[in-house]
């Protein structure tokens, strides 16, 4: 078996078919958690069962959180024989109904964990930083669902079919009134007037876990809290750093922003030094 292949779990069964009938596939209806996991096992689990129990409440998802826990830990544990280090990926939908977008009285949700290998992104790219490009892209303000990691990615979708450039690497997204809110994949931090900004998340866009734990820790790694702030455009463009993070790829300095180069500053390196150590342990 190539270490690049699938491995797939339907509610507990490795190899299990999803019913064609499951809301997830029919409205997005539901939720879903990226984990990156090695040898000491998935990093920052707590902060994406926390994430993932906040919008179950909101999209009122039934919401098992020790099932759900046990069933991670023991797809990981299984996956690490063929995939020693890989990617987590939970699907959590409200489950299998019937016609129509009336939910179905007692329907059980359903759980798709699969296991992959780490994208094979250029080593630089964490190293030297990565070239960035504004998506024309708008993403719609809905309170409810800004935020959570929701099944309704066309947004993103159709931004990363803006370019085909292999050597950028991100697109900026911003919302309907222009404020940048995160990047395509990726959640922005901003390095502004001896200021560490990253961008409010509250109408739409994903609250990533790799930002709240920088949000979390970022005074005992920098002697710095960080201001979450509504970010326009200009913001970025007298920023003296700029970087991206993610739970998978970590943190990647960006080096170019449109036609504007970027030194990979101080701040970046610590806070992209304190993750490669925090992913290695």
């Amino acid at each position: 078996m190539s270490p690049r292949d699938l491995l797939v779990w339907v509610n507990g069964e490795r190899g299990a078919a999803l019913d064609p009938r499951d809301r997830g596939i029919a409205f997005g209806d539901g939720l879903f958690e990226t984990m990156r996991y090695g040898s000491s096992g998935i990093s920052l689990l707590d902060y994406h069962l926390r994430r993932l129990e906040t919008g179950a409440t909101r999209l009122r998802i039934p919401y098992d959180a020790e099932l759900l826990r046990n069933e991670v830990t023991t797809v990981m544990e299984a996956a690490r024989a063929e995939i020693p280090q890989g990617v987590l990926k939970l699907v959590l939908t409200r489950g299998v109904g019937q016609r129509g977008y009336r939910v179905t009285p007692g329907m059980l949700p359903t759980r798709v964990v699969t296991a992959s290998a780490l994208p094979s992104n250029p080593p630089t790219w964490a190293s030297a930083g990565v070239a960035v490009r504004f998506c024309d892209l708008r993403m719609g303000a809905n309170p409810l669902l800004g935020g959570l990691k929701h099944l309704n990615r066309l947004e993103q979708v159709m931004a990363r079919l803006e370019w085909d450039d292999p050597s950028i690497a991100e697109g900026l997204l911003a919302d309907s009134r222009g404020r940048i809110v995160e990047g395509v994949s990726t959640n922005l931090f901003i390095v502004n007037g001896g200021r560490l900004l990253t961008p409010v998340i509250d109408t739409c866009g994903v609250a990533g876990v790799m930002r709240q734990y920088l949000i979390d820790r970022a005074p005992e790694i920098l002697g710095m809290a960080v201001d979450v702030t509504g970010c326009e455009r200009g913001m970025l463009t007298g920023a003296r750093e700029l970087f991206l993070c993610n739970a998978v790829i970590g943190v990647w300095p960006v080096s170019r922003l449109g036609d504007r180069a970027l030194q990979v500053g101080t701040l970046t390196r610590k806070v992209r030094d304190h993750v490669e150590q925090f992913f290695g342990a």
